[in-house]
């Protein structure tokens, strides 16, 4: 194995806790952990740490798996960005603005913004409603009703996570256009399913946090160096300055009580012994890991779903896009960033293409995709008509998030299980929040927090600020 032990190594006779899995769910929980005293080792599978947010190599450009954003609401993530001295790398925007491009409208006329004025909620994104040229002055009206009704549900009501999204928005006078250029546009993106197939309780969630809840909570924030150089290096930096024992390449066969009140985590060529263990597992995994008993329906686990996301890689010769980012509509194009300085690329422009609910082209050969979406590009971005591709590849997440769907929520697990000293971490548990960085750090912290509990241990107090910040 190799071994990433931190300065002052392991300590004899402290308590310790293994936690399974190094994605953002495991690294905050490890962080909190050792925060607050705990001997921690933290075992990964893969050769780097990170999860499903991550870097790798392709010739000279450092490129990332898919495009992850935040928003300023997301003040777990923004805690995690702190806490491994990240903030600077992924900066938000000082205000909310996206601009949003129809493909389908007239050259010179396709160009609407959604933007934030300093004004209170709901004012804050008034005027940018009024004024927003992709929906008739009929269905802007009848937005702003669908959001105070929005704003007046209660996310404690179980019964929201028994309706469908797209149900609820056609009972309030949602037009299909409406759900496709406002509410589908912003929903996609953070719940990777459209409005029809997403849960209600999820939904009201994103969109009473992100937009209705304080002016700023939708300012977008990203990574303007690799992910890698975040969830991997300066994660890695921070798990050994905290004094925990990071392991790759190390997967866990099985984790088991070991008769002493503890547990025995087998990894090969060693037994690690634990007294607590936080498995921050995908769901499947999680289930496979867990010990007979330790959940009243494991089965649940294997019930939730999962979706895709696709992201389309395209390095032109030349500058075509102007902006850090745009959406799309009218076109099989979602969202589209500028990685250019991110990835080192020194000549050209090199543009990703995020596309959520990917279903139906998840497993389509690139000559395909290549033939789909280029002449796409030209339609929204005129000086890539004239451009060269120097390189068009793809990566597929066909597992990216848990899927959404009514019901999910009653599938969810929260951190305890009922075998003392097992607790789970993954953004797929009962957080509130679909699956995203804000809820794999949430459930890192509630998993560190249980654990904390159990052994006795006081609260880092920096650990829960980001709680007071919400």
């Amino acid at each position: 194995m190799t071994q990433g032990t931190g300065p002052r190594g392991p300590v004899a006779g402290r308590r310790h806790t293994v936690v399974v899995g190094g994605g953002l769910a495991g690294i905050t929980a490890a962080l909190a952990l050792a925060d607050a005293g705990v001997r921690v080792t933290l075992l990964e599978g893969r050769p780097r740490l990170g999860g499903l947010a991550f870097s790798f190599q392709r010739g000279e450009l450092t490129v990332d798996n898919g495009q992850h954003v935040y928003l300023r609401c997301c003040t777990a993530y923004r805690w995690f960005l702190d806490r491994i001295e990240g903030a600077a790398m992924a900066p938000l925007q000082d205000r909310l603005d996206v601009p949003v491009l129809d493909a389908a409208r007239p050259a010179g006329r396709r160009l609407g913004r959604l933007r934030r004025d300093a004004l209170p909620v709901p004012l804050h994104l008034g005027r940018s409603l009024a004024t927003y040229p992709h929906l008739s002055l009929a269905d802007r009206a009848k937005v702003g009703r669908a959001a105070l009704a929005l704003k007046g549900l209660d996310l404690a009501d179980p019964a929201l996570d028994t309706q469908d999204f797209g149900s609820w928005l056609a009972a309030h006078g949602q037009s299909e256009r409406a759900i496709e250029a406002l509410w589908d546009l912003v929903g996609v993106a953070t719940l990777n399913a459209v409005a029809g197939d997403a849960s209600l309780g999820l939904a009201a969630m994103v969109f009473k946090t992100g937009l209705l809840s304080d002016p700023g909570a939708a300012d977008i924030g990203w990574a303007r160096v690799p992910l890698g150089d975040l969830h991997d290096r300066l994660a890695r930096k921070a798990l050994d300055s905290a004094g925990v024992r990071t392991e790759v390449r190390t997967r866990v066969t099985s984790v088991s009580e070991n008769g002493n009140g503890g547990w025995s985590v087998r990894v090969p060529g060693e037994t690690l012994q634990a007294d607590a263990v936080v498995l921050a597992v995908p769901q499947r995994e999680a289930h496979d890991l867990l010990p007979a008993g330790a959940l009243d329906a494991p089965e649940r686990l294997l019930q939730i779903g999962t979706a895709p996301i696709l992201n389309i890689h395209v390095v032109y010769d030349r500058k075509v896009l102007a902006r850090p980012f745009f959406a799309a509509l009218g076109t099989p194009v979602q969202w589209v960033f500028d990685r250019t300085e991110a990835s080192g690329l020194r000549e050209g422009q090199y543009l990703a293409l995020s596309q959520s609910v990917a279903q139906d082209e998840i497993d389509e050969p690139v000559a395909v995709l290549r033939e789909r979406y280029l002449p796409e590009l030209e339609r929204l971005l005129p000086p890539a008509r004239g451009a060269a591709v120097k390189d068009f590849f793809v990566t597929r997440e066909r597992t990216a998030t848990f899927a959404p769907t009514p019901g999910v929520g009653r599938l969810r697990p929260g951190a305890r299980t009922k075998a003392s000293g097992l607790y789970l971490a993954g953004a797929w548990t009962a957080t509130g929040w679909p699956a995203t960085m804000e809820s794999a750090v949430r459930s890192g912290v509630g998993a560190a927090d249980a654990v904390l509990g159990a052994l006795g241990r006081p609260r880092p107090q920096h650990l829960f600020a980001f709680e007071e910040a919400a």
